[in-house]
């Protein structure tokens, strides 16, 4: 889980290992009930007592909370073993930050800061796998953003993103308390959550989840439903794009754009709703086609164009 600092990371990690300690959802997400170790490596014991007080009343003693730690390949691993041995109904693991587990050295050479990453990450992973937990690591971002891919913004290397099964991005400018949760992994879609913090409560509430269907059907042009419409209304439609556009009374879009986007969502939109699209090159221009099937193949030697 990377994000910018100062953002509510922190705040998210505490509520997500007190949910699990209670084996209640997360947000929509049902958790599986276990005790969980969180490693909060930034903050006194007294800041997080002071946290707990303000999520909830009464903290599930299936949470436990340390400090410091050993760094990884430096101890870390054989603690975290040992703290599975002694309660094995351990599932999740909250480290918090990765930086604090981290050996400079292993950062320190651009040469090797790929090798590095991979590797830090790696056994972290390694210890999932063997003991079938869950490790969330806390990480930041790099001030240089992204806009083609904010997983890009991880701080250090692709490595650390290419190790993890999972990586999030939490986005939110500081003066703004709705942020965005982005989600990809091996095992899981791409996805987008809207988050609130509320101030109060020092809480993220789920506002709306995004799937990758629902990403791509907000790319959809408006445009494209409202004509869906319109030729299931008058069924069959010829013409220029400059007529079309002036028929539907579209104020959108030009006529270049609508040759555009009907090639490119007519299979994904017309198909599905039965609508025929066909278009033709004349001297001056070039003609569409539009026509609403009723669904009878019977007839169709009479439709053809």
């Amino acid at each position: 889980l990377s994000g910018s600092s100062k953002i509510g990371k922190s705040w998210l990690m505490l509520w997500l290992g007190i949910q699990v300690a209670r084996g209640q959802p997360v947000w929509e997400f049902e958790t599986h009930k276990s005790d969980v170790l969180y490693l909060c490596l930034e903050d006194t014991y007294a800041r997080i007592q002071s946290r707990l007080y303000q999520i909830t009343d009464e903290a599930p003693p299936e949470l436990r909370i340390a400090t410091t730690s050993f760094q990884i390949a430096n101890g870390l691993e054989q603690q975290i073993e040992q703290y599975l041995s002694d309660f094995p109904k351990t599932k999740l693991v909250i480290i918090d930050t990765f930086q604090k587990v981290r050996d400079s050295k292993s950062t320190g050479g651009k040469s090797g800061m790929y090798a590095g990453d991979y590797d830090d990450v790696t056994a972290l992973k390694n210890i999932s796998d063997k003991y079938g937990i869950a490790v969330v690591v806390v990480h930041h971002v790099r001030k240089l953003k992204d806009v083609s891919d904010p997983f890009n913004e991880v701080s250090g290397s692709t490595g650390i993103t290419g190790a993890a099964d999972t990586n999030f991005v939490l986005k939110r400018s500081r003066a703004n308390e709705t942020g965005t949760l982005l989600a990809t992994g091996r095992d899981i879609a791409y996805q987008e959550l809207t988050l609130k913090f509320d101030n109060r409560s020092h809480l993220w509430e789920l506002v709306e989840r995004k799937d990758m269907e629902d990403i791509h059907r907000e790319e959809i042009p408006k445009f494209i439903f409202r004509l869906v419409d319109y030729i299931s209304e008058i069924k069959e439609w010829r013409g220029t794009a400059t007529q079309l556009i002036t028929q539907v009374n579209e104020t959108e879009v030009t006529p270049n754009v609508v040759t555009k986007i009907l090639a490119r969502f007519s299979s994904e939109v017309f198909q599905p709703q039965g609508i025929e699209y066909k278009t033709k090159r004349t001297g001056t221009s070039r003609l569409i086609y539009l026509k609403k099937n009723d669904g009878n193949d019977g007839d169709d030697n009479k439709s053809a164009i």
